[in-house]
């Protein structure tokens, strides 16, 4: 199958998803996660109409982009940044999806201020409260939004989460609601409704996530086929 058939595929999936729960399919912005895949399919994704391109490694990304990979598409970041690659990233995105820590933000705002630019960010949520993940603690997140808030080189678009990988549906379910409501909250409380984007649910959950309010999914296998991990 090739990606510009794929790419229809899932969107015909976010139709159907949109059409069970009274939304619009334009209301859903595609990313294609495009992790371990070379310049030429990111070049057949844009070429497909994909909205657009998600990065997970900053190597490869940085790699991809001196290849012009991602010319025609905005380009977001969407894996964990570490402090010591946010100048990598920071300028170089449209934005980055994965900011999960205090000390992460205020990185990215030193760097965005360092670059005299204002870098568009969304607030990552750990919401099955993992350990070995970044992201916020539910309990945590109005603070950072507001610590964000306060800072004149980031701007808050949104939220982003993953749930944990061995979750089972419903409970996966149970996750997107819980952070759909979090969304609404801060978007209400702090952001005078003015947020439009929740990303949530990849390649095996995004017509549950869409079902439970998410704006933006990320999708990589389904577009572009299984990865393959070298052993």
């Amino acid at each position: 199958m090739s990606i510009q058939t794929n790419i229809q595929e899932v969107r015909q999936r976010i139709a159907a998803a949109c059409g069970e729960c009274g939304r619009d399919p334009k209301e859903i912005t595609l990313v294609g996660a495009s992790k371990m895949n070379d310049a030429a399919a990111c070049r057949e994704a844009i070429a497909a109409g994909i909205d657009v391109l998600g990065e997970n490694r900053v190597q490869e990304m940085t790699e991809k982009l001196s290849q012009n990979a991602y010319d025609g598409a905005p380009l977001h970041f969407i894996g964990h940044l570490q402090r010591n690659k946010v100048k990598q990233v920071v300028g170089k995105v449209a934005l980055i999806q994965s900011v999960g820590s205090l000390p992460l933000l205020e990185a990215v705002e030193k760097e965005a201020e360092k670059q005299d630019i204002v870098q568009d960010i969304l607030l990552e949520v750990n919401i099955g409260g993992e350990e070995a993940k970044s992201g916020f603690a539910p309990a945590q997140l109005e603070d950072a939004a507001r610590a964000a808030q306060a800072m004149s080189h980031v701007r808050v678009r949104g939220l982003m989460t993953i749930p944990p990988a061995d979750s089972d549906r419903d409970t996966n379910i149970r996750y997107f609601q819980e952070v759909r409501a979090l969304y609404v909250d801060i978007n209400e409380k702090l952001f005078h409704n003015e947020l439009k984007c929740l990303s949530m649910g990849m390649s095996g959950d995004f017509e549950d996530a869409i079902r439970n309010g998410a704006t933006m999914v990320r999708v990589g296998t389904a577009i572009f086929g299984a990865r393959y991990y070298p052993t």
